[in-house]
């Protein structure tokens, strides 16, 4: 089992994060065990991550108590980078693993492409434009802030092209399912190798 388990506490935010890369839906399921808990105290949020870790394939639990009487700013961040360093935990030294993955997702009018790289190298590049500033109490701009806490503490190079949308809450949910999609493929143990001519990622 490739399990990571991250936890992080300040004067902000307090998480605590599980992922599990090779435990399935259906399984979980039919153990009568929830697969995806989520609690950031932002259901929108929330639901995000709910549709990505299905997409990924992941049993993922999320415990966060934020300081939301402020803003959203440090939740949504603090748990990117959680979920970053426990994926990132969870997937050791990266012998076997696919490495890339992509994903295309349409939701309705909204068209969004992602392609990762699990690189070691964290950086991700975010090119889209949000119509709307807020969706339910979620702030749009901190999609971006997730995306890039995310790739930079699982030491992940990912992109994400909007390539057209004009609903706001259609084009984040195509991205975090063509996320999910990605980090799919690119966990997948496709040998027991390094993944890379350096012999180290």
């Amino acid at each position: 089992m490739r399990t990571g388990i991250y936890t992080r506490k300040t004067g902000e935010t307090d998480i605590s994060v599980t992922v599990e890369l090779d435990s399935n839906q259906q399984s979980g399921r039919e153990a009568n065990i929830q697969p995806i808990k989520i609690n950031t105290g932002i259901g929108f949020f929330d639901h995000m991550l709910e549709l990505f870790a299905f997409r990924a394939g992941l049993r993922l639990t999320v415990e966060c108590k934020g300081d939301l009487h402020i803003d959203g700013h440090h939740t949504v961040e603090d748990v990117g980078i959680c979920l970053g360093k426990a994926f990132s935990n969870a997937l050791g030294d990266k012998a076997g693993i696919a490495r890339y993955g992509t994903g295309w997702i349409p939701m309705d009018e909204a068209l969004v492409q992602c392609v990762l790289d699990i690189s070691g190298r964290g950086l991700c590049v975010f090119n889209a434009k949000l119509p709307a500033p807020i969706v339910g109490t979620f702030e749009t701009e901190l999609t971006e802030e997730f995306f890039r806490a995310f790739a930079h503490n699982a030491g992940i190079t990912l992109h994400i092209n909007l390539s057209y949308g004009s609903n706001t809450h259609h084009i984040i949910e195509a991205m975090f399912k063509a996320f999910g999609c990605a980090i799919s493929q690119a966990v997948q143990e496709t040998g027991t190798t390094i993944p890379s001519t350096k012999g180290v990622l």
